[in-house]
Protein backbone atom coordinates (compact mmCIF):
# COMPACT_ATOMS: atom_id res chain seq x y z
CA UNK A 1 0.00 0.00 0.00
CA UNK A 2 1.21 3.34 -1.22
CA UNK A 3 2.38 5.90 2.01
CA UNK A 4 0.19 9.25 2.52
CA UNK A 5 3.35 11.15 1.90
CA UNK A 6 4.12 8.99 -1.60
CA UNK A 7 0.39 10.01 -2.84
CA UNK A 8 0.41 13.35 -1.68
CA UNK A 9 3.80 13.97 -3.61
CA UNK A 10 2.69 11.96 -6.51
CA UNK A 11 -0.87 14.44 -6.37
CA UNK A 12 1.15 17.28 -6.91
CA UNK A 13 2.93 16.47 -9.60
CA UNK A 14 -0.03 15.21 -12.12
CA UNK A 15 -1.61 17.97 -10.83
CA UNK A 16 1.01 19.84 -12.52
CA UNK A 17 1.13 17.91 -15.00
CA UNK A 18 -2.24 18.26 -16.05
CA UNK A 19 -2.57 22.14 -15.17
CA UNK A 20 0.46 21.83 -17.99
CA UNK A 21 -1.38 19.96 -20.93
CA UNK A 22 -4.65 22.03 -19.93
CA UNK A 23 -2.26 25.16 -21.09
CA UNK A 24 -0.94 22.68 -24.12
CA UNK A 25 -4.36 21.78 -25.46
CA UNK A 26 -8.05 23.15 -25.60
CA UNK A 27 -9.42 19.77 -25.16
CA UNK A 28 -8.10 19.37 -21.82
CA UNK A 29 -10.48 22.34 -20.45
CA UNK A 30 -12.79 20.70 -18.54
CA UNK A 31 -9.96 19.07 -16.93
CA UNK A 32 -8.93 21.88 -14.43
CA UNK A 33 -11.21 22.92 -11.85
CA UNK A 34 -13.96 20.32 -11.36
CA UNK A 35 -11.36 17.38 -11.29
CA UNK A 36 -9.02 19.01 -9.09
CA UNK A 37 -11.44 20.23 -6.35
CA UNK A 38 -12.96 17.16 -6.30
CA UNK A 39 -9.97 15.47 -5.85
CA UNK A 40 -8.71 17.71 -3.29
CA UNK A 41 -11.53 17.58 -1.15
CA UNK A 42 -12.32 13.79 -0.54
CA UNK A 43 -11.48 12.69 2.75
CA UNK A 44 -10.00 9.40 1.59
CA UNK A 45 -6.34 10.17 -0.44
CA UNK A 46 -6.27 6.39 -2.00
CA UNK A 47 -9.68 8.12 -3.62
CA UNK A 48 -8.09 11.32 -4.37
CA UNK A 49 -5.03 10.03 -6.09
CA UNK A 50 -7.20 7.61 -8.27
CA UNK A 51 -9.54 10.55 -9.52
CA UNK A 52 -6.57 12.53 -10.49
CA UNK A 53 -4.88 9.76 -12.15
CA UNK A 54 -8.04 8.57 -14.40
CA UNK A 55 -8.73 12.55 -15.36
CA UNK A 56 -4.89 13.22 -16.55
CA UNK A 57 -3.50 12.48 -19.54
CA UNK A 58 -0.22 11.62 -17.40
CA UNK A 59 -1.56 8.40 -15.81
CA UNK A 60 1.96 6.19 -16.76
CA UNK A 61 4.15 9.13 -15.32
CA UNK A 62 2.11 8.97 -12.20
CA UNK A 63 2.37 5.61 -11.62
CA UNK A 64 6.01 5.75 -11.85
CA UNK A 65 6.25 8.81 -9.93
CA UNK A 66 4.06 6.60 -7.13
CA UNK A 67 6.72 3.50 -7.21
CA UNK A 68 9.51 5.29 -6.87
CA UNK A 69 8.42 7.35 -3.87
CA UNK A 70 7.16 3.71 -1.99
CA UNK A 71 10.48 2.70 -3.05
CA UNK A 72 12.69 5.31 -1.78
CA UNK A 73 10.19 5.03 1.35
CA UNK A 74 10.97 1.70 1.55
CA UNK A 75 14.64 2.00 1.30
CA UNK A 76 14.71 4.65 4.18
CA UNK A 77 12.99 2.47 6.25
CA UNK A 78 14.86 -0.35 5.77
CA UNK A 79 18.18 1.87 6.71
CA UNK A 80 16.65 2.72 9.56
CA UNK A 81 16.01 -0.78 10.63
CA UNK A 82 19.46 -1.64 9.71
CA UNK A 83 21.40 1.28 11.61
CA UNK A 84 18.91 0.75 15.04
CA UNK A 85 19.66 -2.96 15.83
CA UNK A 86 23.06 -2.64 13.68
CA UNK A 87 22.15 -5.48 11.59
CA UNK A 88 19.76 -6.41 8.62
CA UNK A 89 15.97 -8.17 9.40
CA UNK A 90 17.74 -11.28 7.52
CA UNK A 91 20.29 -11.31 9.94
CA UNK A 92 18.11 -10.96 12.74
CA UNK A 93 15.95 -13.72 11.88
CA UNK A 94 19.36 -16.43 10.98
CA UNK A 95 20.31 -15.29 14.33
CA UNK A 96 17.05 -15.99 16.71
CA UNK A 97 16.84 -19.13 14.35
CA UNK A 98 20.17 -20.43 15.68
CA UNK A 99 19.83 -19.71 19.04
CA UNK A 100 16.06 -21.12 19.05
CA UNK A 101 17.79 -24.74 17.64
CA UNK A 102 20.76 -24.15 20.06
CA UNK A 103 19.57 -23.54 23.41
CA UNK A 104 15.54 -24.21 23.21
CA UNK A 105 14.50 -27.79 23.77
CA UNK A 106 13.26 -29.93 20.27
CA UNK A 107 9.68 -30.73 19.87
CA UNK A 108 10.46 -34.48 19.88
CA UNK A 109 6.75 -36.81 19.24
CA UNK A 110 5.93 -40.20 18.67
CA UNK A 111 3.22 -41.21 17.44
CA UNK A 112 1.24 -44.13 17.81
CA UNK A 113 -1.72 -45.70 16.53
CA UNK A 114 -2.74 -49.73 14.83
CA UNK A 115 -2.86 -50.21 11.36
CA UNK A 116 -5.84 -48.04 9.78
CA UNK A 117 -6.19 -45.64 12.95
CA UNK A 118 -4.97 -42.55 10.95
CA UNK A 119 -1.40 -42.25 11.16
CA UNK A 120 -0.72 -41.13 7.62
CA UNK A 121 -3.63 -38.91 7.59
CA UNK A 122 -3.08 -36.89 10.99
CA UNK A 123 0.76 -36.93 11.07
CA UNK A 124 1.18 -34.75 7.74
CA UNK A 125 -1.25 -32.17 9.80
CA UNK A 126 1.00 -32.39 12.38
CA UNK A 127 4.28 -32.03 10.21
CA UNK A 128 2.41 -28.84 8.45
CA UNK A 129 1.56 -27.19 11.96
CA UNK A 130 4.58 -27.49 13.54
CA UNK A 131 7.12 -27.44 11.16
CA UNK A 132 9.00 -30.44 11.83
CA UNK A 133 9.21 -33.41 9.67
CA UNK A 134 7.86 -37.15 10.14
CA UNK A 135 10.34 -39.59 10.37
CA UNK A 136 9.35 -43.21 9.25
CA UNK A 137 12.35 -45.45 10.10
CA UNK A 138 11.61 -47.71 6.89
CA UNK A 139 11.90 -44.56 4.95
CA UNK A 140 15.41 -43.66 6.79
CA UNK A 141 16.35 -47.09 6.69
CA UNK A 142 15.88 -47.03 2.46
CA UNK A 143 17.64 -43.46 2.65
CA UNK A 144 20.54 -44.45 4.24
CA UNK A 145 21.35 -47.59 2.48
CA UNK A 146 20.62 -45.69 -0.94
CA UNK A 147 22.84 -42.80 0.21
CA UNK A 148 25.66 -45.37 0.71
CA UNK A 149 26.39 -43.91 5.15
CA UNK A 150 28.05 -46.40 7.06
CA UNK A 151 25.41 -47.74 9.14
CA UNK A 152 23.58 -47.66 6.12
CA UNK A 153 25.73 -49.95 4.89
CA UNK A 154 25.99 -52.10 7.60
CA UNK A 155 21.88 -52.38 6.88
CA UNK A 156 22.61 -53.75 3.30
CA UNK A 157 24.95 -56.29 4.60
CA UNK A 158 22.33 -57.57 7.35
CA UNK A 159 19.12 -57.39 4.91
CA UNK A 160 21.49 -58.91 2.03
CA UNK A 161 21.63 -61.88 4.28
CA UNK A 162 18.25 -62.04 5.10
CA UNK A 163 18.36 -60.90 8.93
CA UNK A 164 17.06 -58.49 10.65
CA UNK A 165 18.16 -54.95 10.84
CA UNK A 166 19.42 -54.73 14.67
CA UNK A 167 17.87 -51.82 17.32
CA UNK A 168 21.97 -50.76 17.25
CA UNK A 169 21.92 -50.12 13.40
CA UNK A 170 18.57 -48.52 13.18
CA UNK A 171 18.90 -46.16 16.28
CA UNK A 172 22.50 -44.95 14.27
CA UNK A 173 20.03 -44.36 11.21
CA UNK A 174 18.01 -42.08 13.47
CA UNK A 175 20.75 -40.54 15.09
CA UNK A 176 22.56 -39.42 11.53
CA UNK A 177 18.92 -38.40 9.97
CA UNK A 178 18.55 -36.44 13.40
CA UNK A 179 21.47 -34.30 12.25
CA UNK A 180 19.76 -32.82 9.39
CA UNK A 181 18.93 -29.04 8.97
CA UNK A 182 15.38 -29.93 9.10
CA UNK A 183 15.09 -31.60 12.65
CA UNK A 184 16.66 -28.92 14.16
CA UNK A 185 14.00 -27.76 15.86
CA UNK A 186 12.15 -31.24 16.15
CA UNK A 187 10.87 -34.31 14.40
CA UNK A 188 8.16 -36.80 14.23
CA UNK A 189 8.67 -40.09 14.97
CA UNK A 190 6.22 -43.11 12.98
CA UNK A 191 6.97 -46.68 13.54
CA UNK A 192 9.65 -46.41 16.19
CA UNK A 193 10.20 -47.22 18.75
CA UNK A 194 8.01 -50.88 18.31
CA UNK A 195 9.36 -52.52 21.29
CA UNK A 196 10.12 -51.40 25.20
CA UNK A 197 13.86 -51.79 24.50
CA UNK A 198 14.18 -49.35 21.23
CA UNK A 199 12.04 -47.36 23.57
CA UNK A 200 15.03 -47.24 26.36
CA UNK A 201 17.69 -47.11 23.42
CA UNK A 202 16.12 -44.40 22.05
CA UNK A 203 15.66 -42.35 25.08
CA UNK A 204 19.59 -43.46 25.94
CA UNK A 205 20.05 -41.33 22.41
CA UNK A 206 18.45 -38.42 22.60
CA UNK A 207 19.80 -37.99 26.31
CA UNK A 208 23.51 -37.87 24.94
CA UNK A 209 22.32 -34.64 23.20
CA UNK A 210 20.45 -33.20 25.31
CA UNK A 211 17.43 -34.02 24.11
CA UNK A 212 14.15 -36.22 24.86
CA UNK A 213 10.57 -37.47 23.69
CA UNK A 214 8.47 -34.44 24.21
CA UNK A 215 5.27 -36.17 23.69
CA UNK A 216 3.40 -39.14 23.15
CA UNK A 217 0.25 -39.01 21.11
CA UNK A 218 -1.85 -42.63 20.92
CA UNK A 219 -4.47 -42.95 18.03
CA UNK A 220 -7.22 -44.96 19.63
CA UNK A 221 -9.79 -47.03 17.35
CA UNK A 222 -11.68 -50.28 18.00
CA UNK A 223 -9.93 -53.38 16.44
CA UNK A 224 -13.62 -54.00 15.28
CA UNK A 225 -13.23 -51.07 13.31
CA UNK A 226 -10.22 -51.41 11.89
CA UNK A 227 -11.07 -54.22 10.87
CA UNK A 228 -13.63 -52.21 8.40
CA UNK A 229 -11.32 -49.92 7.66
CA UNK A 230 -8.30 -51.75 6.91
CA UNK A 231 -10.16 -54.27 4.33
CA UNK A 232 -11.51 -51.53 2.26
CA UNK A 233 -8.08 -50.03 1.68
CA UNK A 234 -6.91 -49.44 -2.29
CA UNK A 235 -3.68 -48.41 -2.88
CA UNK A 236 -2.11 -46.72 -5.99
CA UNK A 237 1.52 -47.95 -5.66
CA UNK A 238 3.73 -45.78 -7.59
CA UNK A 239 2.32 -42.65 -5.89
CA UNK A 240 0.94 -44.07 -2.63
CA UNK A 241 -2.99 -42.76 -2.97
CA UNK A 242 -4.47 -44.36 -0.88
CA UNK A 243 -8.38 -45.24 -1.55
CA UNK A 244 -11.42 -46.76 0.65
CA UNK A 245 -14.90 -48.60 -0.48
CA UNK A 246 -16.75 -47.07 1.66
CA UNK A 247 -15.09 -43.75 2.55
CA UNK A 248 -13.29 -42.39 -0.31
CA UNK A 249 -13.90 -44.61 -3.40
CA UNK A 250 -12.06 -44.42 -6.82
CA UNK A 251 -14.49 -42.60 -9.08
CA UNK A 252 -14.07 -46.32 -11.15
CA UNK A 253 -15.55 -48.19 -8.68
CA UNK A 254 -18.27 -50.83 -9.59
CA UNK A 255 -19.73 -53.03 -6.73
CA UNK A 256 -20.76 -56.83 -7.75
CA UNK A 257 -24.05 -58.40 -6.65
CA UNK A 258 -22.82 -58.50 -2.97
CA UNK A 259 -21.89 -55.15 -2.96
CA UNK A 260 -18.18 -55.83 -2.96
CA UNK A 261 -15.69 -53.85 -5.19
CA UNK A 262 -14.75 -55.51 -8.68
CA UNK A 263 -11.66 -55.62 -8.52
CA UNK A 264 -10.76 -54.78 -12.95
CA UNK A 265 -12.93 -51.09 -12.23
CA UNK A 266 -10.74 -50.29 -9.18
CA UNK A 267 -8.39 -47.53 -10.88
CA UNK A 268 -6.64 -44.20 -9.85
CA UNK A 269 -8.77 -41.06 -10.64
CA UNK A 270 -5.33 -39.49 -11.77
CA UNK A 271 -3.25 -42.09 -13.83
CA UNK A 272 -6.16 -44.27 -14.29
CA UNK A 273 -3.85 -46.97 -13.32
CA UNK A 274 -5.13 -50.27 -10.93
CA UNK A 275 -4.97 -50.26 -7.60
CA UNK A 276 -3.96 -52.62 -5.01
CA UNK A 277 -4.30 -54.10 -2.00
CA UNK A 278 -1.22 -55.16 0.32
CA UNK A 279 -0.93 -58.68 0.91
CA UNK A 280 -1.59 -57.73 4.79
CA UNK A 281 -4.41 -55.72 4.50
CA UNK A 282 -6.96 -58.91 5.41
CA UNK A 283 -8.94 -59.48 8.04
CA UNK A 284 -6.28 -62.34 9.06
CA UNK A 285 -2.99 -60.60 8.91
CA UNK A 286 -5.11 -57.77 10.76
CA UNK A 287 -5.76 -59.81 13.51
CA UNK A 288 -1.85 -60.58 13.67
CA UNK A 289 -0.74 -57.27 13.81
CA UNK A 290 -3.40 -55.55 16.20
CA UNK A 291 -1.83 -58.61 18.18
CA UNK A 292 1.47 -57.70 18.29
CA UNK A 293 0.54 -54.11 18.26
CA UNK A 294 -1.27 -54.23 21.34
CA UNK A 295 1.00 -56.38 23.05
CA UNK A 296 4.46 -54.34 22.22
CA UNK A 297 3.32 -50.57 22.25
CA UNK A 298 1.30 -50.71 25.88
CA UNK A 299 4.60 -51.27 27.90
CA UNK A 300 5.82 -48.51 25.58
CA UNK A 301 2.64 -46.07 27.06
CA UNK A 302 3.31 -47.19 30.58
CA UNK A 303 6.95 -46.37 29.96
CA UNK A 304 6.47 -42.71 29.31
CA UNK A 305 3.50 -42.29 31.55
CA UNK A 306 5.46 -41.21 34.67
CA UNK A 307 6.72 -38.21 32.43
CA UNK A 308 3.39 -37.00 32.13
CA UNK A 309 3.29 -36.86 28.19
CA UNK A 310 0.99 -39.46 27.04
CA UNK A 311 -2.08 -38.24 24.86
CA UNK A 312 -4.92 -40.61 23.91
CA UNK A 313 -6.81 -39.25 20.64
CA UNK A 314 -9.76 -40.74 19.69
CA UNK A 315 -9.41 -41.35 16.20
CA UNK A 316 -12.90 -43.15 15.98
CA UNK A 317 -14.71 -39.78 15.01
CA UNK A 318 -15.17 -37.36 12.23
CA UNK A 319 -11.17 -36.81 11.22
CA UNK A 320 -12.53 -32.62 11.76
CA UNK A 321 -13.28 -33.78 15.75
CA UNK A 322 -9.56 -35.98 15.61
CA UNK A 323 -7.92 -33.41 14.35
CA UNK A 324 -9.08 -30.90 17.20
CA UNK A 325 -8.48 -33.60 20.13
CA UNK A 326 -4.76 -33.97 18.50
CA UNK A 327 -4.23 -30.03 18.63
CA UNK A 328 -5.50 -30.05 22.50
CA UNK A 329 -2.83 -33.16 22.87
CA UNK A 330 -0.03 -31.14 21.83
CA UNK A 331 -0.60 -27.63 23.41
CA UNK A 332 1.64 -27.57 26.84
CA UNK A 333 -0.66 -27.93 29.73
CA UNK A 334 -0.60 -24.21 31.92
Amino acid sequence: MFSSTAIRMATRRVISKGLQQQQQQSSSRAFSSSVFTAAATKTNPQSNIRNVLLASAGFAAAVAVLQQQQQQEDRNNNNKTQNFFGKSSAQLVKETEDKFGTFWPRNILILFGPPGAGKGTQGPKIEDLLGIPQLSTGDMLRAAVSAGTEVGKKAEAVMKAGGLVSDEIVIGIIRDRIKEDDCRFGFILDGFPRTLPQAKALDKMLAEEGSCVTKVIELEVPDSVLEERITGRWIHKSSGRSYHVKYAPPKSMKLDTNGKPIPDTMKDDVTGEPLMQRHDDTAAALTKRLHGYHKETIPILKHYEPNGIVRSVNANQEMSSVWTQILDALKRKE
